[in-house]
């Protein structure tokens, strides 16, 4: 890239830096909030990655390449757009105002394009990564999709979070080389300094799960001045030196800067630096390489020739970069003064009429971004899949079994399915086998990028690991677990391929990946999740393994359908009918449930139940009657009336009940019955948001209404 090219991207990013940071002022001091409150934002986490930021939009980023921005740096995204023409001028005062810009980037609420939402630190840089698994499950079994890199903008105090290590050690995300994360590192979080030291045994443990490395410390002025007599002790000075006083350095001038920076350093450093100009030596001394342009393309540049393992950029910047409270120990949530921004707009030759103005179009700066605009523009995707998912697979069952058991028999009668079976993908935290996914893998195989030989001879799960495979086992974690069902979810826009993803995990460990469901759902994904076994049924084998609050979780979640049915048939119904309203609706309209956005939450029981009962009920009401009720949410399974003529004029206690604890549901009716009292048994296979919220005690089997 010539000097031309980069003076023009300066422009460019010194335009963003004004408009990100004049976004957060004016949601604090422009907008009325009618409390006196203060909106908030974040100007110098959002500087931080002014530099890296435009360097991407306006240099790398091809149309097909995906970007996870991390929270605080919403601003300089959407003032990116703004310079692209992709947002609309209305917006940018509208920070964290109802219809406006989100706090952080969100998929489903901000009006320009966002990739991953990332407002839950460490999830929404793992989800590139498993975007990225998802891309290569999809190349080996629809045909390769125009080439694309899954890019994560992180913030330094992020990798505190344990699930991105989940992430980068699990087997599932080896070997992506289209993968790059870039950390923000300004060594500093939101109430302390970074110390040092960590970058050395974060690049450590980088490098022992198989990444490649890669290290943006200098700007071109510190690496000129290194390259002169004694550069190497002025490098070896700097890089000694505690991130608390580097970080100091950012708000003096003059004198104190320069003692500031030699306090403690070795012999020699001042007579190093004393042909430098105080004016000269602050300029010089912080230059990283995070906020040079040639810099981070060079960096890219780098990752793009690695293409057999993951990137990480460790990018050194400084946190409130090119604003006065650069380097701040107190800047995370610092606002400027009217005054600072109307230096700032100044500063830049803008006026309070011309402040909101995009690049003159005429302009060096201007042509560049009405380029990358046609560059970056995407085809629309479509998220229906075209397929019809049956109504039901016809499951029978003659003797007591458990829901467990007929969602392996249903999934593998539907991987049987011509039409639906291809599109089926399952995934486990290292329990396929003991949720009864052992059927679905001996039919379809296990997923891995290449053939991998069989050592083993088993008979009851022939473990078959080729690209072929449409099952991806995971390692023990939920977290992975929720977040790859996220984006196998999403593959209909980041991999241009709808599928139809099937998870499954002990029951009492959905809570261990609650904050990756939450994202997923939020994020509009829609997968289904098998939790199983589930409730008190799991007893002998402690307390444990019983999960008493999950059905609470099941209905209080945004976005989710919570299920949880007791016999086979029901169960076959629901799950098909859950497939297919992520297929894009798959009933007939008369029986079809309103098509709803998100994930349907299945909760299962190993506790085999006898079928009579739902026979029964269905020999009176007809399949499509009872299909239909079954569907809608609930059935009636015993009718007071006819099963207790003689009591037609006595008052009747409805019980309703949810899962494995139906035959004490039943004996409970039959004792009211002896009693005088008809029960009528109404049976709860699903709870989601149908006009009213239907909420049932999973710790008690008998709710009386």
């Amino acid at each position: 890239m010539t000097q031309h090219d980069l003076d023009v991207l300066d422009e460019i990013q010194r335009r963003v830096l004004w408009l990100a940071t004049r976004i957060v002022d004016a949601a604090n001091h422009d907008r009325a909030t009618g409390d006196g409150v203060k909106v908030g934002g974040h100007q110098a986490s959002s500087a931080s990655l002014v530099t890296a930021m435009t360097a991407l939009w306006f240099a790398h980023l091809d149309a097909e390449d995906r970007v996870a921005v991390k929270p605080h740096a919403s601003p300089v995204f959407h003032a990116i757009q703004y310079l692209l023409g992709n947002l609309d001028r209305s917006y940018l005062p509208r920070l964290r105002a109802r219809g406006g810009l989100q706090s952080y980037p969100s998929r489903t609420k901000d009006p320009d394009e966002v990739d991953f939402s990332t407002g839950s630190v460490g999830l929404g840089a793992a989800a590139p990564l498993f975007a990225a698994a998802t891309r290569r499950y999809v190349d080996a079994h629809f045909g390769a999709r125009p080439h694309s890199r899954f890019v994560a903008l992180i913030g330094d105090a992020e990798l505190d979070e344990g699930n991105i290590w989940e992430a980068v050690a699990d087997p599932a995300t080896t070997g992506l080389g289209n993968v790059m994360w870039l950390v923000d590192f300004n060594r500093q979080s939101l109430d302390r300094v970074v110390p040092g030291i960590r970058i050395n045994q974060w690049r450590g443990q980088f490098e022992a799960a198989g990444w490649h490395v890669v290290e943006v410390k200098y700007g071109r002025r510190l690496a000129e001045a290194y390259a002169r007599p004694g550069g190497e002790a002025l490098r070896d000075w700097i890089d000694a030196m505690p991130n608390e006083q580097y970080q100091s350095l950012f708000g003096l001038t003059g004198p104190a800067l320069r003692k500031q920076f030699l306090d403690g350093a070795p012999a020699g450093i001042d007579e190093l630096i004393a042909h430098i100009s105080d004016e000269d030596l602050g300029p010089l001394v912080t230059d990283l390489g995070g906020h040079d342009l040639s810099a981070m393309l060079d960096a890219y540049a780098q990752c793009d020739a690695v293409t057999d393992r993951p990137s990480v950029v460790f990018a050194y910047t400084v946190k409130g970069w090119g604003l006065p409270i650069a380097g701040n120990p107190r800047n995370h949530s610092a606002l400027l003064s009217s005054e600072q921004v109307d230096t700032l707009r100044a500063a830049q030759g803008l006026t309070s009429e011309t402040e909101w103005d995009r690049l003159d179009p005429a302009s060096p700066a201007g042509i560049r971004a009405g380029a990358r605009r046609e560059a970056l523009s995407r085809a629309p995707r479509e998220r229906a899949l075209g397929v019809t998912v049956p109504e039901s697979t016809g499951v029978r069952a003659t003797k007591p079994i458990s829901t467990q058991e007929v969602f392996g028999r249903v999934l593998v009668d539907l991987a049987r399915n011509r039409e639906v079976g291809r599109y089926l993908v399952t995934t486990a935290p290292d329990v396929a086998t003991s949720t009864n996914l052992a059927g679905f893998i001996n039919k379809t195989g296990v997923f891995a990028p290449t053939e991998q030989r069989s050592w083993t001879e088993d008979r009851m799960l022939r473990w078959t690991e080729s690209p072929a495979g449409q099952h991806i086992e995971l390692g023990i974690s939920e977290m992975n677990l929720f977040l790859l069902l996220g984006q196998l979810g999403l593959s209909w826009d980041l991999s241009g391929q709808p599928l139809l993803p099937v998870g499954t995990v002990y029951d009492p460990f959905v809570l261990r990946g609650l904050d990756a469901f939450l994202y997923g759902t939020y994020s509009g994904s829609r997968f289904v999740v098998a939790g199983t076994p589930s409730g008190i049924t799991l007893a002998p084998e402690g307390g444990a393994h019983q999960s008493t609050i999950t059905a609470s979780v099941g209905l209080e979640l945004p976005g989710v359908t919570f299920l949880e049915p007791a016999y086979a048939a029901s169960l076959d119904w629901l799950l098909c009918d859950a497939l297919g309203q992520i297929a894009g609706g798959s009933a007939p309209a008369a029986t079809a449930a309103p098509t709803e956005d998100g994930a349907y939450y299945f909760r299962l029981s190993t506790r085999p139940l006898d079928q009579a009962p739902f026979e029964a009920a269905r020999a009176r009401l007809g399949d499509a009657v009872l299909r239909r009720q079954v569907v809608a949410g609930a059935y009636r399974l015993v009718d007071a009336h006819q099963a207790y003529p003689h009591l037609v004029d006595a008052p009747v206690v409805q019980l309703a009940a949810s899962g494995a604890v139906l035959p004490e549901v039943l004996a409970a009716a039959a004792e009211l019955a002896d009693e005088g009292v008809p029960g009528i048994v109404g049976w709860l296979d699903r709870a989601a948001e149908l006009g009213l919220r239907l909420a049932v005690a999973s710790s008690s089997p008998v709710t009386h209404v």
